[in-house]
């Protein structure tokens, strides 16, 4: 199983990328890169598909003033979110800390890499009324496990 957290408060953009940019435990077999801060490569095996278990779990807020409208994270894969694995939350007030938890199931061809992060997605898109707010809030220590179930 290879931890990545945030290492501080982040605002993050609508449809950015929640930076992880603290290892807490490194993947030793090479299956799991960083690629960049909060993007990692997961890799398929020489033979036959690898199969992971992505899960992001942490707090997310309405930074103080922001408008009031639900929030979602997601998994992303290839830049792409993962559609079961949008968490959404509708926070009563700005600054009111949610726990979001979700997890993905992704399978990598044999011999291929895919991307994976969270991010922060439009969780209005079902109601053209409403605006998303611009950014949320994600608490310090977030965390993106990855574990190799096959």
């Amino acid at each position: 199983m290879a931890r990545y957290l945030t290492s501080t408060d982040q605002n993050v953009a609508l449809n950015g990328i929640i930076p992880f940019d603290d290892v807490s435990i490194s993947c030793n077999k090479g299956c799991v890169i960083p690629l960049a801060v909060g993007v990692l490569t997961l890799k398929g095996g020489s033979n036959q598909p690898a199969r992971y278990e992505v899960t992001l779990q942490g707090n997310i807020a309405i930074p103080e003033g922001g408008a009031v409208t639900p929030i979602a994270v997601a998994i992303t894969l290839n830049g792409v979110p993962v559609a079961d694995s949008v968490a959404i939350v509708t926070p009563a007030a700005a600054e009111d800390l949610w726990h979001v938890n979700t997890s993905a199931t992704i399978t990598v061809p044999c011999g291929c890499c895919v991307s994976v992060s969270a991010a922060y997605v439009d969780a209005t898109e079902d109601d053209a009324a409403v605006t998303p707010t611009p950014s949320i809030f994600v608490r310090r220590r977030a965390s993106l496990d990855v574990q190799r179930t096959a």
